[in-house]
């Protein structure tokens, strides 16, 4: 059985709910609010709009930046959405790769090391705080003195954690510690700040996945996992359409259909596709652009069961 969320972001208020009751109703395991501060909306005044108007829905960020989010703020506003949405709310992290980002709030980005570090330090004092524990860390990463949630307890006792990363030492960190390891397929950060280049190869993927695997070891379940879908076709010629997709990536037409940060092809030929992912990474989980929520609404049924 796999599991299907939604990426998505508001633009108004009522495009919004409907969104999210329709997500919902057609199946969709969660709905999950990129966060990009002065790029976007706050995801979690969004998330809160959407346990407003839904029962069943999961609700989470995906991803908050670590480097520019402070630990307490964040607990702060997970906790909160757990707390008005009945115990429904998720966290996405990963390690900030848009300077932008970090510049708007009065720093400059750090290198690959740097982010990493800072992104483990803030998972875990997150981690802490949101487990009722009073947090102190003094490092280079990150300061927090005798922190704690006093008046605010969320309503799971665990709010699931994904890391979303394809970098090798947050991987194995995830392996260790995440509820979800989100593979992201992102390979370097263009100069553009927000665009990547691809890792989308088996190669890839298997090194990646053995990161994971190191991780996890000891562990009596490890983490399921995630493939963030750039993009969903339903067409009879899965072929051409691939084929635009690997004109921009370098890949051949045939790796574009084999990796699992894509979707193309007739019903039958994604629903297996899925299978084989399933089968050949333990990929279980797939997050999709908004774009796809009407034209994969009616596989779920196939996918989910």
């Amino acid at each position: 059985m796999a599991i299907f969320s939604v990426q998505a972001r508001p633009t108004d208020a009522a495009s919004w709910t409907e969104l999210a009751r329709r997500v919902e109703a057609a199946g969709y395991d969660a709905l999950l609010a990129a966060d990009h501060p002065g790029h976007g909306a706050s995801p979690f005044v969004a998330l809160a709009a959407a346990a407003a108007v839904t029962s069943t829905l999961g609700l989470g960020s995906y991803v908050s930046n670590a480097g520019i989010r402070e630990p307490i703020l964040l607990a702060t506003d997970v906790a909160t959405l757990d707390v008005v949405s009945g115990g429904r709310a998720r966290l996405g992290l990963g390690a900030g790769h848009t300077p932008a980002e970090w510049r708007a709030v009065g720093w400059e980005r750090p290198d690959v090391a740097g982010r990493v570090r800072r992104c483990v330090a803030v998972a875990e004092a997150v981690r802490a705080l949101l487990a009722g524990e009073e947090v102190t860390v003094d490092s280079p990463e990150l300061a927090a003195y005798a922190t704690r949630l006093t008046e605010l307890r969320p309503v799971q006792d665990r709010i699931p954690l994904t890391m979303g990363t394809a970098n090798s030492t947050l991987l194995r960190w995830a392996g260790a510690h995440a509820d979800v390891v989100g593979l992201t397929g992102f390979g370097r950060t263009l100069p553009d700040g927000h665009q990547h280049e691809v890792r989308w190869g088996s190669d890839q993927i298997e090194a990646q996945l053995a990161q994971v695997t190191a991780g996890a070891a000891g562990r009596d379940r490890p983490p399921a996992l995630e493939a963030l879908v750039q993009q969903v076709t339903v067409t009879d010629d899965a072929e051409a359409a691939a084929a635009v997709i690997a004109a921009d990536t370098g890949l051949t037409t045939a790796a574009v259909l084999a990796t699992p940060f894509v979707l193309i092809g007739t019903a039958d030929e994604i629903v297996a596709a899925v299978g084989h992912h399933q089968r050949r990474w333990g990929i279980t989980r797939f997050v999709v652009r908004v774009d796809a929520v009407e034209a994969l609404a009616p596989l779920l049924p196939r996918l989910t069961a």
